[in-house]
C-alpha cells in the first residue's frame, strides 16, 4: 500500500472543502446515520462471515443472481483478493489509474505490463487485464462496443472491469446482468462511491457463479463488519434517496475545466465523469495541495504518484457550485503568487 491516496484528510486540520476523494461529499445521511443509531446492538454478535444478507439484498437490486455476487471490504479487498486467487499471473494494467492494482499484483508476484495507449491494449493470454471504467484519475470512460468486442475475442484472458464510479458518468458501461453470463468477467462495485461513504468500506465484485465461488475460497470471514452490512442493505432501500446528479456534476467539471484552462497554467485531461485531471505547466501539485490544505482549507489530490504522470499533476472531484468557485479563485491567487 502507498502512502498518498486521495482523501488524506487525517493529515490536515481544518478542512472544509474536500475535492480530493473522487465522491460528492455533501449527501446528506441524516436517515443512515438515524438507522445505525438504532442498530447499534449488532456489534454486540458476530456478523454474518460472508455477508450474505447484504449481497442477496444488492444482487437483487442489480438484478443479478445472489451467487453472482461477492460483498468485500471495499472494493480494495475486492482487488487484493482477485490478485491472489490468481496469484503469480500476467497482469496488464491501463495507466496512469489506481495504483492498488499493481500494488496488489505485486504482492501476488504477477508479472506487470503497463499500458499506456487504448491502441497498444492487448489481452494477455491466459493473464488478467485490469481496467477503471470511469478511469480513476482521468474520468474517462471506455468505448462500451469496443471493451465487450475486446472481453468476448479474448476468452482466454480475465478482465478485471472496475466500475466503482459508474454512477458519476452518463456513458455507457458494461452491463453487470450481461458481465455475469461471461467466462472471464469480473466487475468491482462500491458502495463507497455510489453513496457517499468511503469509511464504511463496502465493495463487491459480481461475475458468473462459478467465479464468485472461486473467489469465496479466499475470503477471509468476517471482512465486511455488521454495521456496514446493515449500512449497506439500508442504502440500497432507500437508494432513491440518493440519486447522483451526474448531468450536473460533468457541467460543473468542464465549467472547472474551462476556468482552469484560462489561467494559462493549468492544463486538464478529458473526461467523461465528475473527475477532473489536471497538469501545472509551473510549479508543483504538491505545493499547490499544502497552499490550498493549510491556508484556504480546500483539499485536492497530488496526482504525482500515479504512474505515468509527474510533479505536476493534480485531479479534483468537483463538487457544489459555490465550493467549486472557491476553489478556482484560490488556485488562482496561488498561480499568482508563484
Amino acid at each position: 500500500m502507498i502512502k498518498g491516496h486521495g482523501d488524506d484528510i487525517f493529515s490536515y486540520d481544518g478542512i472544509r472543502h474536500n475535492f480530493s476523494s473522487n465522491i460528492v461529499c455533501r449527501t446528506d445521511l441524516d436517515a443512515l446515520y438515524e438507522h445505525l443509531d438504532s442498530s447499534m446492538p449488532l456489534i454486540c454478535s458476530y456478523p454474518e462471515p460472508d455477508a450474505g444478507s447484504l449481497a442477496a439484498s444488492w444482487a437483487y437490486h442489480l438484478g443479478i443472481p445472489a451467487d453472482s455476487l461477492c460483498v468485500t471490504n471495499g472494493a480494495t479487498e475486492a482487488i487484493y483478493l482477485i490478485a491472489q486467487v490468481y496469484r503469480e499471473s500476467h497482469s496488464a494494467i491501463f495507466v496512469p489509474t489506481f495504483s492498488e492494482y499493481a500494488d496488489a499484483c505485486r504482492l501476488n508476484r504477477h508479472r506487470i505490463t503497463e499500458v499506456y495507449s487504448e491502441s497498444a491494449l492487448k489481452a494477455p493470454a491466459g493473464g488478467l487485464c485490469w481496467l477503471c471504467n470511469p478511469n480513476n484519475p482521468t474520468g474517462k470512460v471506455w468505448d462500451c462496443d469496443r471493451l465487450t468486442e475486446l472481453i468476448e475475442t479474448n476468452p482466454g484472458c480475465m478482465f478485471i472491469i472496475d466500475q466503482s464510479y459508474a454512477p458519476y458518468t452518463l456513458d455507457k458501461v458494461i452491463d453487470v446482468r450481461w458481465a455475469v453470463r461471461q467466462p472471464n468477467v469480473l466487475l468491482l462495485h462500491s458502495m463507497t462511491k455510489q453513496f457517499g461513504v468511503p469509511g464504511l468500506r463496502i465493495g463487491g465484485v459480481s461475475a458468473n457463479s462459478g467465479l464468485v465461488r472461486q473467489l469465496k475460497l479466499f475470503l477471509m470471514p468476517w471482512s465486511v463488519n455488521a454495521m456496514a452490512i446493515e449500512a449497506g442493505k439500508f442504502l440500497l432501500m432507500s437508494s432513491d434517496l440518493y440519486r447522483i446528479d451526474a448531468a450536473q456534476l460533468i457541467a460543473e467539471r468542464e465549467r472547472v475545466a474551462a476556468e482552469f484552462a484560462e489561467t494559462g497554467v493549468i492544463e486538464c485531461w478529458p473526461s467523461d465523469s465528475n473527475m477532473l485531471l489536471s497538469r501545472l505547466r509551473m510549479g508543483r501539485a504538491s505545493a499547490l495541495k499544502e497552499f490550498l490544505a493549510r491556508e484556504k482549507g480546500i483539499l485536492i489530490r497530488d496526482a504525482s504518484n500515479f504512474s505515468g504522470l509527474d510533479d505536476g499533476c493534480f485531479r479534483i472531484a468537483v463538487q457544489s457550485p459555490d465550493e467549486n468557485n472557491l476553489l478556482i479563485e484560490a488556485v488562482r491567487e496561488w498561480i499568482f503568487n508563484i
